[in-house]
């Protein structure tokens, strides 16, 4: 019979939250002290592993780990074809040399599933108010989707997140402290004159849960803003993609990783990898996480703990993903590692280090990063079977 080992993995909590502002960014500020106060304890965090002898490897399995990174700089095509700075993976070249769309989702019960979000490369994963989650799915191949959303409004944040990919943001409103951080990214907002032209309302959902676009909508909208649709010059790519399959092993400090529990509340979301696909499978509200294409999966699964606040008195969160410092999580191919995080200044990519203080390396296929209060490092579980 296998038994497993509760080992209680402490991290240091964080000091405080910081206040003020770094040049565009106001950084997470205390506002309520008895959600957000710092206890100065230690959060441990919930690793499960198993007891029994590990059974011998076979030769594939014993194989280092790719030694190889893909050069994503390089966009010579290859019979149409050029790597995705997404996935790494090879796609049409029209398609890979193209800006992605960053496009706000709901998860309200009232709105699944979310239309197009199996075609994202890159999905990231956030609370808004309370306890509440939203997504922005990075999507580079839209062209024949004729329903993608329900679409939501901005938060200070994703806007972050979509200057990292060079993507253009698509959202349906903001809150009121997002309005200045707009600006700063190319965005498509259905509440402004481009709203009718880039936006339709479904009629089996209610509002706000039925806010639509599409492939050829956004293309449409994308003109008439005169936005570029090529890359910026000096952009070269977020990750770093191993030019084959990549394995951690024990010199990286990897633990089993077969079921991991990010902690969020509302959604109960988990990721469960399978050995028949290589992939972790999404679930949440006790059931399969299912988009219009079929079951969510991801090949690597990214947790970054942030420092959050609220602002003013309202519960609009404030997370700093600016301010370095805290660690989070890398997942791929059933094994993880503990990472750090650091963003190059305020509108450069986010780079994650191992415990061997070099940057990551993710395996071809799509990425789901959760983003995740500092301060619910206990909420983590990891199990190894």
């Amino acid at each position: 019979m296998r038994k497993a080992l509760v080992i209680g993995a402490c991290l240091c909590a964080m000091t405080g939250l910081l206040g003020g502002c770094t040049g565009r960014y106001e950084e997470a500020v205390v506002t309520n002290a008895e959600t957000l106060v710092d206890t100065g304890e230690d959060a441990a965090i919930t690793i499960v592993q198993e007891t029994t002898e590990p059974e011998p490897e076979t030769e594939a399995e014993a194989e280092a780990p790719a030694g190889g990174i893909l050069n994503l700089s390089d966009r010579t095509p290859v019979e149409g074809k050029v790597r995705s700075y997404l996935t790494g993976e090879w796609v049409d070249e029209a398609i890979g040399n193209r800006r992605p769309v960053a496009t706000m989702m709901s998860n309200d019960k009232a709105a699944l599933p979310q239309y197009g979000i199996n075609r994202a490369g890159v999905v990231y994963e956030a609370n808004v108010e309370g306890t509440m989650n939203r997504y922005m799915s990075i999507i580079e191949d839209y062209d024949d989707l004729e329903r993608i959303g329900s679409t939501r409004s901005c938060r200070t944040y994703y806007t972050y997140f979509a200057r990292e990919f060079d993507a253009i943001y698509s959202h349906y409103g903001q809150s009121t402290f997002a309005v200045p951080y707009l600006k700063n990214v190319d965005n498509i907002n259905g509440i402004e004159g481009i709203g009718a032209t880039a936006f339709y309302r479904s009629n089996d959902k209610k509002a706000p849960h039925n806010a639509y676009t599409s492939g050829d909508r956004l293309k449409k909208a994308i003109e008439k803003l005169g936005y570029s649709t090529e890359y910026n010059a000096d952009y070269r790519g977020h990750y770093q993609f191993a030019d084959g399959e990549y394995r951690l092993d024990e010199s990286q400090g990897a633990m089993e990783a077969i079921k991991v529990i990010p902690g969020y509340v509302m959604n109960k979301a988990m990721f469960v990898y399978q050995a028949d696909d290589g992939l972790y499978h999404r679930y949440q509200y006790g059931d399969i996480h299912r988009g219009n294409e079929g079951p969510i999966t991801a090949k690597n699964l990214i947790i970054q703990y942030c420092q959050t606040g609220r602002y003013a008195t309202t519960e609009y969160l404030n997370i700093n993903v600016h301010t370095s410092g805290e660690n989070g999580y890398f997942f791929t191919n059933g094994k993880g590692i503990p990472i750090t995080w650091e963003k190059d200044g305020e509108f450069g990519v986010t780079h994650y280090y191992g415990p061997d203080g070099k940057e990551i390396i993710l395996n071809q296929g799509k990425t789901w990063v959760c983003i995740v209060n500092a301060l619910d490092k206990s909420k983590i579980e990891i199990y190894g079977e």
